[in-house]
């Protein structure tokens, strides 16, 4: 079995802005800043040999590139139950319509649909137990974050496994947005992880 979920990797000099902002949350684990990413849909556990169908429907995708702006912060959970901390990005059509057909491609390759709204955001932290008040002053000294617009030309599908430091993520492919080709490592479809 194998973990895993497709996002939009983050530029170099996004990831480090945003992991320039942990701090200030006691009992915060923060996303060390190469795991940052956007999740466009997260799958689960699923069955290695899935992973070529998996991998063939994602690849027929045809998108074009757009730009991106990261945009505020919020939390997933209330009181003591908050359990994510969060940077949002600006509405954006582009992303919206191919997070769509992210969706309909992992429908294709036999997955069910997601029930929940898809919400564009890039998680900073998982939370357990904190004081809801040092998560509200860490959500207002950020509420005005914003980042420059940056250049999404790739979406990837990624593989969540847990190691001695916690979650970390591989990269199994990387897709290309407008007339790019497909990036692989050929062997991180078919290896055991």
């Amino acid at each position: 079995m194998i973990r895993v979920f497709i996002a939009l990797p983050l530029p170099a000099d996004i990831r480090l802005r945003l992991a320039g902002l942990a701090g200030g949350v006691p009992g915060a684990r923060w996303v060390e800043p190469e795991d940052l990413h956007l999740t466009l849909r997260f799958i689960g556990e699923i069955d290695q040999g899935r992973l070529p169908d998996l991998d063939a429907e994602l690849g027929r995708i045809d998108a074009p590139d757009f730009s991106l702006v990261l945009d505020g912060c919020g939390q997933f959970g209330t009181g003591r139950k908050i359990h994510t901390l969060w940077i949002g990005a600006e509405r954006n059509e582009a992303l919206l319509r191919l997070q769509a057909k992210v969706e309909s491609a992992v429908i294709r390759a036999g997955f069910p649909p997601e029930p929940r709204k898809f919400m564009a955001h890039v998680t900073l932290a998982r939370l357990k137990e904190v004081n809801p008040e040092r998560v509200a002053r860490f959500l207002a000294g950020h509420n005005l974050f914003r980042s420059v617009s940056f250049p999404v030309a790739t979406f990837a599908l990624y593989h969540s496994h847990l190691g001695q430091g916690g979650v970390r993520y591989l990269k199994l492919r990387e897709y290309s947005l407008g007339d790019g080709p497909a990036v692989a490592d050929p062997e991180a479809l078919t290896e055991d992880s």
